[in-house]
């Protein structure tokens, strides 16, 4: 099932608009939240020298562009699609294209944001004043993060959506950073002595999340880029 012309078929109008409402109502959830998560972060972060807790404020607000760029995609065609039919299920799938290459290109950057705090921090060698900031806002951002990247995954299925589906994917991203500052906090908190154990995940965790900001720009840019996330049959 293709986005556009699902969205572009009369029959399937009313259960398409619900999941595009929905997909854009998720979209200023995850905005709302991340710049919250981010400025809060970044304040601790700073106040509290913890590069890792810095660093992930500016994951959130990269989440934050990674929702803008699904609420643009999904708000402009429906309103192309009120307009012209026609030009809107063709601008539609230039605007999935460009929506998900945009999504990959801010996987990269996280994962080089992600890298370099990891490098900075090891190569201080001094741990933060203190892990708790980092221990509330990650347990936080674990429930909160599951909850979307549970909702958009279900969009992006019904609406054969790259867009949501890499938006998703942009979610599960924030999900392991959280686990990995979780999981840093509490060490350091038991273990001081292990103040480098969440810059080592958080290096691996940049490997990963730089081969899916790849693998999605590739896809962006492939010429049999239908729009669609190929997990519906």
């Amino acid at each position: 099932m293709d986005t556009n012309r699902s969205i572009a078929n009369e029959e399937a109008t009313p259960v398409q608009d619900r999941f595009v409402k929905k997909a854009i109502l998720l979209s200023w959830f995850t905005i709302a939240f991340n710049f919250v998560e981010g400025l809060v972060s970044i304040y601790f972060g700073l106040s509290e020298e913890s590069v890792a807790l810095a660093g992930f404020g500016l994951d959130s607000f990269i989440e934050v562009g990674s929702a803008f760029l699904v609420l643009w995609r999904f708000r402009s065609e429906t309103a192309d699609l009120n307009n012209n039919p026609d030009d809107g299920l063709r601008l539609g799938l230039e605007r999935e294209r460009r929506a998900t290459y945009g999504i990959g290109v801010l996987f990269i950057l996280l994962s080089v944001a992600t890298a370099g705090g990891a490098v900075y921090k090891i190569v201080l060698m001094e741990p933060p004043d203190t892990a708790l900031p980092g221990f509330i806002i990650s347990s936080i951002s674990l429930g909160f993060m599951y909850f979307l990247y549970h909702s958009k995954r279900s969009v992006a299925l019904v609406l054969d959506s790259a867009t949501v589906m890499k938006d998703a994917a942009c979610s599960m991203a924030c999900i392991k950073l959280s686990a990995v500052l979780f999981a840093g906090s509490v060490l350091y908190l038991l273990f001081p002595a292990l103040w480098w154990a969440d810059s080592v995940a958080a290096a691996t965790l940049a490997v990963l999340i730089g081969n899916e900001g790849w693998e999605t720009i590739e896809a962006a840019r492939s010429p049999d880029f239908s729009g669609g996330c190929g997990c519906v049959d």
